[in-house]
């Protein structure tokens, strides 16, 4: 049987990115204490979830997906031998914005990102004054851990980025997520069960916590937690993280269940992309 121990976090904007970095650090520490082999840390996790407003001083929390931050992470990734997820505001240029994941393995090498493909822009969801579309596809990385996928918040709405990145041969797929209460609550109890078991993977979804109203006032709204990791049949594994407070959620992966719900459910094989004609093809 192969185990893999996997971790994600959820908190709310202490108020500051100097906190909040430290906040992570410690962590990604409590998680390899704990025997934590992986860590998935919330969508932007250094800094608000600044979509609230469309305002340009927060612009300045982006930075390249190897600057400090990464760069920071990445040594105590090597020191705590612990494959990272690190969700950032990317700076490709000035002016040029992405909702990134930067993936770090365990001898604290940068693997490479996936950028957020769909953005919303709704009331106080206002992504696309902040973040261009992702351009980079869906990136399977090769890990201590093995294969890992990223899909981020809004993309989890959207079934044809969970199939490529199964089509990819991820096997944990992470997603990270700032997500409220409303329409969402019912999706986020089905959709990544839905997309775990229909494409044979483990899903680990990371989301914010609490009210931001340190930095927002009677505009911030109240993230709802509830992170949760989902096994290839679709079962929640272990309880939902709390849907109020702080919490670092780690869970044992037994990933020997991939083979065997695959060989059980032949979705891959019984596939018929070529009947799919509404969908473009290359």
């Amino acid at each position: 049987m192969t185990i893999v121990r996997a971790a994600i976090t959820q908190t709310t904007w202490t108020g500051d990115k100097e906190s909040m970095i430290a906040k992570h650090e410690q962590f990604a520490r409590d998680a390899a204490a704990a025997g934590a082999e992986v860590i998935c840390f919330q969508e932007l996790f250094y800094g608000p979830y600044f979509g609230i407003t469309e305002d340009k001083k927060y612009y300045a929390y982006a930075e390249p997906a190897d600057g400090p931050i990464v760069q920071r992470f990445a040594k105590l990734a090597e020191e705590l031998k612990l494959v990272m997820v690190l969700p950032i505001y990317e700076e490709d240029m000035p002016g040029l914005y992405y909702n990134t994941a930067v993936v770090v393995d365990a001898d604290g090498k940068i693997l490479g990102k996936y950028r957020k493909h769909h953005i919303p822009h709704l009331d106080r969801f206002w992504e696309k004054f902040y973040f261009r579309p992702g351009n980079l596809g869906y990136p399977v990385f090769e890990t201590a851990v093995g294969p890992i996928g990223v899909y981020i918040c809004y993309d989890r709405h959207f079934p044809e980025g969970w199939r490529e990145l199964g089509l990819n041969g991820a096997q944990i797929v992470f997603n990270p997520n700032a997500t409220k209460p409303g329409l969402s609550n019912r999706l986020w109890e089905i959709e990544q069960p839905a997309a775990a078991a229909a494409n044979g993977y483990f899903v680990a979804a990371a989301n914010r916590v609490g009210t931001e109203d340190n930095e927002y006032g009677d505009l911030a709204v109240t993230f709802y937690g509830k992170s949760q990791f989902v096994d290839p049949q679709g079962n929640l594994i272990g309880e939902y993280g709390s849907g109020e407070h702080e919490e670092l959620v780690i869970r044992d992966l037994n990933m020997d269940m991939i083979r065997q719900v695959r060989d059980d459910w032949q979705f891959y094989r019984d596939r018929r992309p070529e009947s799919y004609t509404s969908i473009p093809k290359p």
